[in-house]
């Protein structure tokens, strides 16, 4: 029997969470092929994605042997090693996006000097090593400074928002390289998601607005209701520029604070991202299938909107894993309600799918993502 050959093009993927595993389906449509790097068999794509491959992404030899026979690699996360990514490309390897652009995701303070420079709109921020750096900067910007790990934070991990002295040495405690930021004091949180490909097209989805309860975003509201037209298109202007300066490829979510003054980036994100989710019913090209298209320098389709207004809201992790037993009020009591579930074993706090309505009455589809996602989470109704 001849050795298996694929038809079309292999994307590798690093890392094996819920966006590898939510890219398979338009893989599948566009006649792409999967592989993913996963660090166990039971990670959440590995379970649906025929070309697993078992090692540890920080190992360069892993890595080497994973890439072979991939016509581009990408990632599910930002964690692998940036000299790991130079060395895969000094080799030939395709890789998106690449060392120079992610980095800009992978370490805080590179982000915040490189947007500075290029004149986005970021509160003001220092590297600080000790309680006397912290309290000079506050002495500056005032108090609370938010202080955070220059690398490997999310989710509200890593970040500390210290009040006072006082507050600083839990976070200096942790014995990592920290910057601190100037507390902004935002109105709402807002997210957009723009793709670029590897010769320049660029697109962008419409502005959210992204709700986040104990650092955590908790539902997504798309278009950003009631955001001024003007202010939506600068948002999307940021996202744009910042992918083409940093040389992004794939996609970018860049999570914005709208305060009475303006505009402030607060994160970015090179890959498909949570504030993104809603895209997969919700736009004509979910944002998925718009990072292969990007990563595979394929034309990018469109970010239209297939409905007025678009609610996500994620589930989360309770005290009881038996989320399915639910399954049968929540298709019955609104069968256009879409769940997404993630493959993931239950825990307390963690993202384990999402629930996404689309509508025209922003507050009647904001209620029905609610109740769908309040019952499979506790039994309860909203």
């Amino acid at each position: 029997m001849s050795a298996y050959r694929p038809i079309g093009p292999v994307v590798g993927i690093v890392g094996a969470g819920q966006l590898a595993r939510m890219s398979q389906p338009p893989a599948i449509a566009l006649g792409v092929e999967l592989r993913v790097l996963a660090n166990a068999p039971d990670e959440s794509a590995a379970r649906v994605i025929v070309d697993t491959r078992i090692g540890d992404y920080r190992d360069l030899d892993v890595l080497r042997e994973f890439a072979q026979g991939c016509d581009v690699i990408t990632f599910d996360h930002e964690h692998v090693p940036t000299e790991h990514i130079e060395a895969l490309i000094a080799e030939g390897h395709a890789v998106h996006p690449g060392a120079a652009a992610l980095v800009h995701a992978q370490d805080k303070a590179v982000m915040r000097e490189r947007l500075s420079a290029i004149g986005v709109p970021c509160p003001a921020w220092a590297r600080v090593s000790s309680a006397a750096d912290v309290t000079a900067f506050a002495e500056q910007h005032g108090w609370p400074v938010v202080l955070k790990a220059v690398r490997g934070g999310y989710d509200g991990r890593g970040v500390w928002v210290c009040r006072d002295a006082a507050e600083v040495e839990e976070a200096l405690a942790a014995g990592v390289p920290l910057m601190a930021e100037a507390f902004v004091p935002f109105e709402r949180e807002l997210s957009v998601v723009v793709a670029r490909s590897p010769h320049g097209q660029g697109v962008s989805y419409p502005v959210v607005e992204t709700v986040q309860q104990d650092g955590i975003c908790v539902e997504v509201l798309a278009p950003a209701p009631g955001l001024d037209p003007e202010q939506a298109a600068q948002a999307q202007r940021i996202g744009l520029t910042i992918a083409h300066e940093l040389g992004v490829t794939g996609l970018l979510a860049v999570e914005l604070f709208q305060t009475s003054t303006g505009l402030v980036v607060n994160e970015l994100a090179m890959r498909p991202h949570n504030s993104g989710h809603w895209t997969i019913e919700g736009a004509r090209t979910s944002q998925f299938e718009q990072h292969l298209r990007a990563v595979l320098d394929l034309p990018l389709g469109s970010p239209t909107m297939t409905s007025q207004v678009v609610v996500m809201a994620n589930l989360l992790g309770g005290d009881d894993p038996d989320l399915f037993k639910r399954y049968e009020h929540v298709l019955a009591h609104d069968p256009g309600i879409k769940l997404h579930f993630y493959g993931k074993q239950v825990r307390p706090g963690r993202k384990i799918g999402h629930v996404t309505a689309v509508g025209s009455n922003l507050d009647e589809v904001r209620a029905r993502a609610r109740h769908a996602a309040v019952h499979l989470m506790t039994g309860e109704y909203a």
